[in-house]
């Protein structure tokens, strides 16, 4: 265990007990022999009252606490027929309390499925929530209008899309938790190290950010575009750039009020910053660009993206990739960014925006993020230079996530999904395409004119952005919710901030670093420091990542059921390179994928891969395509043709069944022909496992002696012949292949020797003899 760790949370299972005048929230930890329990008062009508019972009980301890409740609240003594003590449901997580205008309710996270790691660290997606009301029906005071804010409430559907981690933080950066874990702190005190994630630390909705289309309210001296700004540089640091995607050029003055408002901020902010830490503003017109038949959006995009990501730079957490030095590219020496003794932090951030902030930005940041991967797997030695091509696997599959991205947020703000995606700015979706993105703009626009009001009402409900009361009228009662978000407009402000002094105090001082990641001692107070043992279950990373005591299926574990790269992406029948950075033909694709489905399952992976499907060339589509589509990348059709060619079964005799019968399988197991048999050497391999494992070659006559069969010598253990029970020998090995060993396990654990010079010249006649 590291110094520093986060502390993995020891109550993840709960079960809610229940009497008529309390609930019993027991908690346990994941090998149940550790238990914790809080009461929650039912006979208080409209207050909520929670004790914590500051005991760890045993299992024995637990269980002889449930019998003496459950005794203590039967109706009669000594009655068996009724329990005075109920299990009312199992969960493993709290999200919280809630009121409306009667009492408190509970609500719990009764299923939960794996998604994700990050770093050991299990990251879980809500599944299914439980909403229990808290006060007994004896003393419950009802009310009208309890039930529609309850449905209300229950709009936001928690098991769509809400994850959680028991030892994780989600609401920050892993550049902004793993730089807390390294602040400082005294020898003594450090043993592990956990953040405190309080209101002020986690991810705050900045809700003065966006402008109407129809500016009501006047800000000469940009007082809320401050806040919002003020916030970006403590936590991202500097540069601030902007990517502003809305439209310059219309006939009726709509998105550009939105343009000529956010300009003039910035330029009013401005005048008060250093030059070498300005906000940066970018205006392009992506909608026009994307009608004009001689500009390529995605190619204007990506040389924006790589300017980007050369001035912010990437996070790395080691100092030690020796990548860039030994596969030198000119682009690498450019690279932005803070160099630290442990790595690279990033600095800065792009800001993109649109109207509705969809389509275009989801756009705009898959090709800042396509670009920034391309930099980060270069960085670990993946790819020979930091460019990432379309149509292969990895962009491919890395297009899929931003998309499902995109819907996710589309369908929880606008009501449908993306309408405009990247094979539509590519110029290359399908015909089919176009009519669906009919339907999904209707459904928008239904949604944004008929149900907009009622979404908006449910997420100011569920942030709390407005709490139900007797005395202020409802919230379907009020004409806008302007004045919720803008309370500070219905009185005047006790303490008003410099408009030339608009940043906080200690930002600037720290920029291009962001003031959140500072060792200040602002940020220090952010830390708890609690003194752990190593062997304390808190801090087991190995049992909270494997989970030993858990009996667990492969086939439902999250990485199969993910999306993957060669079982969606690559062709099965063409087998050549399985790399996921070789760009593949658009017919191979499509005949891997498509090839052998139903007509349901067809038409699932053609919205999959509807690259597959281009329509026919034109001008248009010749003039809108990618530099990356070079021809360079494409195969020859001849060979591609050969490759797929089948074995018929004909007048070749034996020799043609005998390797239709090879073939065959290996093609379809692992994706390839064999182009001959194996060698001498391996069937000599394959015959000694076999041989180690098959009592067939034995001689049992021989009892006293050490038996040799390709070159392993076995010693029988039994002093019956009829037995088959022999002691393995271990092969001897030389001091050579153990130092190698030992060097690869200590690269394994970040113990990497630095590299001589004799390793050089050995690495660099490799790449000169496989790639030059």
């Amino acid at each position: 265990m590291p110094l520093t760790a986060f502390v993995v949370s020891g109550v993840q299972k709960l079960v809610l007990y229940e009497t008529r005048a309390r609930y019993f929230l027991v908690g346990s930890n994941n090998a149940q022999t550790k238990h914790r329990v809080l009461k929650i008062d039912r006979t208080e009508p409209r207050d909520l009252v929670v004790i914590d019972d500051k005991h760890v009980y045993s299992q024995q301890e637990l269980r002889e606490l449930l019998g003496r409740l459950d005794l203590g609240n039967r109706t009669k003594i000594g009655q068996k027929g009724s329990s005075g003590l109920s299990r009312a449901v199992s969960a493993f997580g709290i999200v919280g309390f809630v009121r409306f205008l009667e009492g408190y309710y509970i609500i719990l996270i009764t299923k939960r499925r794996k998604v994700a790691d990050i770093g050991g660290h299990s990251i879980y997606k809500i599944e299914d929530t439980n909403m229990i009301y808290i006060p007994n029906d004896s003393v419950r005071v009802t009310h009208p209008d309890e039930a529609r804010y309850l449905r209300m409430f229950q709009n936001v559907d928690l098991s769509s899309n809400f994850y959680f981690s028991y030892s994780y933080d989600l609401s920050h950066s892993l550049q902004y938790n793993l730089t807390l874990l390294r602040i400082p702190c005294e020898p003594a005190e450090v043993e592990g190290l956990h953040s405190s994630c309080s209101k002020q630390d986690s991810f705050d909705i900045f809700e003065d950010e966006g402008l109407p289309t129809q500016v009501d309210q006047a800000d000469p001296y940009a007082h809320v575009a401050a806040l919002h700004f003020d916030q970006m540089l403590q936590r991202f640091g500097s540069p601030i750039i902007i990517l502003n995607l809305v439209k310059k050029r219309e006939k009726r003055k709509h998105e550009k009020i939105l343009s000529e408002e956010l300009y003039r901020a910035i330029i009013n902010l401005n005048q008060f910053l250093s030059p070498e830490h300005c906000i940066d503003y970018i205006a392009w017109d992506m909608a026009r660009y994307t009608k004009s038949k001689l500009c390529n959006v995605l190619d204007r995009l990506g040389m924006i993206a790589e300017n980007v990501v050369k001035r912010t730079g990437f996070y790395i957490n080691r100092s030690d990739f020796h990548c860039h030095t030994l596969r030198p590219d000119e682009r690498w020496g450019d690279l932005g960014g803070l160099v630290v003794a442990h790595g690279r932090l990033q600095t800065g951030v792009l800001r993109t925006n649109c109207v509705d902030c969809l389509d275009r930005t989801n756009t705009a940041q898959f090709m800042v993020g396509k670009c920034a991967l391309a930099y980060q797997l270069y960085a670990l030695g993946m790819i020979d230079k930091p460019k990432l091509q379309f149509d292969t696997d990895c962009v491919r599959l890395f297009e899929e996530l931003y998309e499902d991205h995109g819907d996710t947020l589309s369908l929880q703000y606008g009501g449908s999904q993306l309408v405009h995606r990247v094979k539509t700015y590519r110029k290359i979706a399908p015909w089919t395409q176009h009519s669906k993105d009919i339907m999904q703009t209707l459904s928008r626009y239904y949604s944004n004119a008929f149900s907009d009001a009622d979404r908006q009402d449910a997420i100011n409900l569920f942030l709390q952005v407005y709490q139900p009361s007797e005395s202020k009228p409802h919230l379907w009662e009020l004409p806008t919710d302007f004045y919720l978000h803008q309370s500070n407009t219905m009185a005047l402000p006790q303490e008003r901030r410099s408009y030339t002094y608009w940043w906080s105090d200690g930002v600037l001082s720290y920029l291009p670093l962001p003031y959140d990641e500072v060792p200040c001692e602002k940020n220090k107070k952010k830390v708890l420091v609690k003194r752990v043992n190593r062997y304390e279950e808190s801090t087991d990373m190995y049992t909270e990542f494997f989970k030993p005591y858990e009996l667990t299926s492969f086939d439902d574990t999250f990485c199969i059921a993910m999306t993957n790269s060669a079982r969606e992406f690559m062709p099965k029948s063409v087998g050549l390179d399985p790399s996921p950075f070789t760009v593949r033909k658009p017919e191979e694709t499509g005949k891997s994928v498509l090839g052998n489905k139903s007509n349901k399952e067809e038409a699932v992976l053609q919205r999959k891969t509807a690259a597959s499907a281009p329509p026919p060339p034109s001008e248009e589509q010749i003039s809108s395509s990618s530099e990356d589509d070079s021809e360079e990348d494409r195969e020859d059709d001849a060979t591609a043709s050969q490759r797929s060619t089948p074995i018929k079964i004909g007048e070749s005799g034996d020799n043609v069944r005998t390797q239709e019968h090879q073939q065959q399988p290996a093609r379809e197991t692992y994706g390839l022909n064999l182009s001959a048999l194996p060698r001498d050497e391996d069937f000599f391999i394959y015959h000694r496992s076999v041989c180690l494992e098959s009592d067939s070659f034995i001689n049992f006559s021989v009892i006293n002696c050490c038996l040799c069969i390709c070159g392993y010598y076995r010693v029988p253990v039994s002093s019956f012949d009829g037995d088959s029970i022999y002691e393995m020998l271990p092969p001897r090995v030389d001091l050579e292949s153990r130092n190698l060993f030992e060097n690869h396990i200590h690269a394994g654990q970040g113990l990497i020797r630095p590299l001589c010079r004799e390793d050089l010249l050995l690495y660099r006649e490799y790449l000169k003899n496989r790639y030059m």
